[in-house]
């Protein structure tokens, strides 16, 4: 397998890789779950709290204003890595269901009974259920674009869903549970031709593909930074200007206030409009590191290695009589979940797991999918730039020994 990446020299900087689980030399295949640290980053956050821990904004002391300087220049490297017009259009958030939830909240006083919103059948559960909440709230309709077999969605069947009702849509860029890459510009530019705003989950797509927000024209747009070699507990919303404007805040407190007073409070601009209280500064600060990491290894050269990877992955599993791969799309990532016949997956899992082999069992937080597939939930095995075909082979050979124990 070709590739302009010089895997050994990245592995390096993931001191986890070389470490062993159950006496086995560990082989981590949950990518989609979390991604795996690089020093680079776990000594931005170690610096930050040896050199310069602050409060940030409100000082006038020199640790202050070095943390106030470190966060926002991190913000604007969130703003170029997806060409965003303007820095304030970046929302730091504690992750992706927080960023879904802002926006979910936001619209309650903008919809009515009987107004439509629009979800995808293979969402995560942090993009089905607050839209549900709003529906409860208001009064407005649940529409759901249908799925096939090969687990790509139907786009007829949206194209008909759309009418002056409706006024929401909502839909993963990538399913985390079959990888598939959804078709955002079709489905954007279909939404705003009946004047209905648009909020995609970048969550599982920003680890490999760099999302042009400008380009896309898209309303919303929401990652998690632990997805893409950052820490947890961090991520960001990005919304349209306009948008920002007229949503309320979502919670009230410091930093994002103008002026109080027991009478009446005026709200700050944006960004902090939508920032209350003192936020996760270092995992802020880490995420820009991260970005800074990924795009020295490069988005197109990670995306061919992985895309290569998944392939061969793919080759290597189909060989295992009685296996079924769900989620076959023509256009999809680096993400492989499958059942042996007459298994159940966790019980793949956990013998997976005693030969030091990492990978998620169960419904990944999709369960309608598994209802739509008739199954409990699948194995996953996702991929990341810095695993290897001999890990792969790894994973196929302890899928056989599993699969001859529990037969």
């Amino acid at each position: 397998m070709e590739t302009s990446l010089d895997i050994q020299a990245i592995r390096k900087d993931f001191p986890i890789l070389q470490r062993q689980v159950n006496g086995q030399p560990l082989v981590y295949l949950d990518n989609a779950a979390t991604s795996q640290t690089p020093d680079q980053v776990v000594n931005t956050i170690v610096d930050y709290y040896h050199g310069y821990n602050a409060n940030i904004h409100r000082g006038v002391h020199t640790l202050s204003q070095e943390a106030t300087d470190a966060y926002e220049i991190a913000r604007q490297k969130i703003q170029k890595h997806f060409n965003i017009a303007h820095s304030y259009e970046v929302i730091f958030t504690s992750g992706t269901t927080h960023g879904i939830n802002l926006v979910a909240t936001g619209f309650t006083s903008f919809l009515k009974k009987g107004d439509e919103i629009v979800v995808s059948a293979m969402e995560h559960h942090s993009n089905i259920v607050p839209w549900q909440m709003l529906c409860e709230r208001t009064g407005a309709v649940l529409k759901v674009i249908p799925m096939n077999q090969e687990g790509e969605l139907v786009m007829d069947a949206y194209h008909d869903l759309l009418s002056d009702k409706t006024k929401l849509v909502f839909c993963n860029h990538v399913s985390n549970a079959l990888g598939t890459v959804n078709p955002i510009e079709e489905i954007i530019e279909a939404a705003h031709k009946v004047g209905a705003a648009v909020l995609i989950d970048g969550a599982q797509a920003a680890a490999h593909i760099k999302a042009d927000l400008q380009a896309l024209d898209v309303d919303f747009y929401t990652v998690s930074a632990h997805k893409m070699c950052g820490p947890t507990g961090v991520g960001m919303l990005y919304g349209k200007q306009e948008w920002l404007k007229k949503l309320p805040p979502y919670q009230g407190g410091g930093e994002m206030i103008a002026e109080v007073t027991f009478e009446k409070t005026t709200y700050a601009d944006l960004p902090h409009k939508f920032e209350a209280g003192t936020p996760n500064i270092c995992g802020g600060i880490a995420f820009g590191a991260a970005l800074d990491y990924m795009n020295n290894i490069g988005f197109d050269a990670i995306a061919h290695y992985e895309d290569g990877l998944m392939q061969y992955a793919t080759e290597q599993l189909l060989s295992i009589e009685g296996l079924r791969i769900y989620g076959t799309a023509k256009n999809k990532t680096s993400v492989i979940s499958f059942n042996i016949e007459g298994i159940h997956p966790y019980d793949i899992g956990t013998i997976l797991d005693k030969l030091g082999i990492a990978v998620r069992t169960g419904h990944h937080c999709a369960q309608p999918i598994m209802d739509f597939y008739k199954i409990p939930g699948t194995v996953r095995a996702s991929f990341s730039f810095y695993n290897t075909k001999e890990e792969v082979d790894v994973l196929v050979a302890g899928v056989k020994r599993a699969k001859n124990m529990l037969v």
